[in-house]
């Protein structure tokens, strides 16, 4: 099938609360434009400087979401055009996205990352964490963060119980914080799944999935 094919298929299984972003790293702009001409809106890069060079070749309509580990020395380049950044998963990687998000007199939407999977390699915060951070004073004190909700990444696994598991390990600190009000804070977004795992993330409470090789095949 072609990728406006299969996002047809995907959109026409999606809820209507649940955002889809899709995920575009390593394809070229061909792939993109055919997904935009198909009424795609939202792509998912996990390298600045591809997701940049991508942003500048393509309609200026399309919002870009930062989906992968972001180091805080390519912050300054995605600053101007991002429109959320997935993986916030540091003290200090916020600290400087408020910085240069002042630079630009931007806010930053982010989704603060936290750690639910089982494997060392995935990165976040965990619940104490991110309860500390939120209340803390520094927190208070970022003038052009805006944080939007959560993202995670479940585990690599075949086994659905330990995914479900996970996820909804995810979905508790969302439902904790989802009626809280604090400053440069509001949970919306609860951003999990994948495509191998995004039906099991719906159902779970994902409102945004993030979907690549379902789109446009394998990489």
């Amino acid at each position: 099938m072609s990728i406006a094919q299969n996002l047809q298929k995907i959109k026409a299984e999606l809820p209507e609360q649940v955002t889809l972003v899709a995920v575009s790293k390593t394809k070229p702009t061909e792939d993109i434009l055919e997904a935009y001409q198909a009424g795609q809106r939202i792509f998912g890069e996990n390298k600045v400087q591809e997701m940049t060079d991508k942003w500048e070749q393509l309609p200026k309509d399309i919002q870009w979401h930062m989906i992968g580990h972001l180091q805080t020395n390519k912050v300054k380049y995605l600053i101007p055009y991002v429109q959320l950044i997935h993986g916030v998963d540091s003290l200090k990687l916020l600290q400087e996205m408020n910085r240069q998000a002042a630079r630009f007199n931007k806010k930053i939407n982010c989704l603060l990352q936290v750690h639910i999977a089982q494997e060392d390699t995935k990165f976040g915060f965990d619940a104490a964490e991110i309860e500390d951070l939120l209340h803390s004073e520094e927190f208070k004190s970022f003038q052009n963060i805006e944080v939007r909700g959560f993202m995670g990444m479940a585990s690599f696994t075949d086994n659905e119980t330990q995914i479900k598991a996970e996820f909804n390990s995810l979905k508790n600190i969302f439902d904790q914080y989802k009626n809280l009000t604090l400053p440069h804070f509001k949970a919306e977004i609860l951003s999990m799944g994948m495509s191998g795992d995004y039906a099991l993330a719906i159902e779970c409470g994902s409102n945004m999935v993030r979907i690549g090789s379902s789109i446009f095949g394998s990489r």
